[in-house]
């Protein structure tokens, strides 16, 4: 850590706390999602997709694009403004663990809740139902889970930075 500045460290102690503070939030947000909502429409399918039946049903797919973006926007940030410190590689790590729940997200939760929708809305729903939507579920507790197995270490690597800072 050798030409390391005061400024510098302030800058990279405040993007480490934005971005997990902003991590904080969207996991309260996966908690309450996974703890009220996902139960409901996950436990009498096709009938409990009336959750997800538009227009009146609960879509959070705007809510958590711009939570998502907003996120890996300061997540970024925090990787360049930490990159001089010895706290890289773990933020770097967090970064990749995120990411790939990010492309299990996208490749898998997001076209099955889409489908799910769809046959909310009156499209056949497949004999399979059932075990597809309780799948779904279970793993979305494992996904929950590495989401705040991220933020943990998010803190951790904030407390290291903010002793540096001190």
């Amino acid at each position: 850590m050798t030409n390391i500045t005061n400024a510098y460290l302030h800058r990279a102690e405040l993007w480490l706390l934005i971005t997990t503070v902003a991590y904080l939030l969207m996991n309260g947000a996966q908690i309450f999602e996974t703890a009220v909502l996902v139960p409901k429409w996950t436990s009498a399918p096709p009938d409990s997709f009336v959750l997800l039946k538009t227009p009146y049903g609960v879509d959070l797919k705007t809510f958590w694009i711009a939570a998502h973006s907003l996120h890996e926007v300061t997540f970024l940030l925090a990787i360049v403004f930490c990159w001089k410190l010895e706290i890289r590689n773990p933020l770097l790590v967090l970064f990749a663990i995120h990411f790939a729940v990010r492309v299990w997200t996208l490749s898998y939760f997001a076209p099955n809740v889409i489908e799910f929708q769809a046959i909310a809305s009156g499209a056949p729903a497949p004999g399979d139902l059932l075990d597809r939507t309780t799948l779904w579920r279970n793993l979305n507790y494992l996904r929950v889970g590495i989401f705040m197995a991220v933020n943990a270490g998010l803190i951790l690597v904030y407390l290291r930075v903010s002793r540096l800072v001190s």
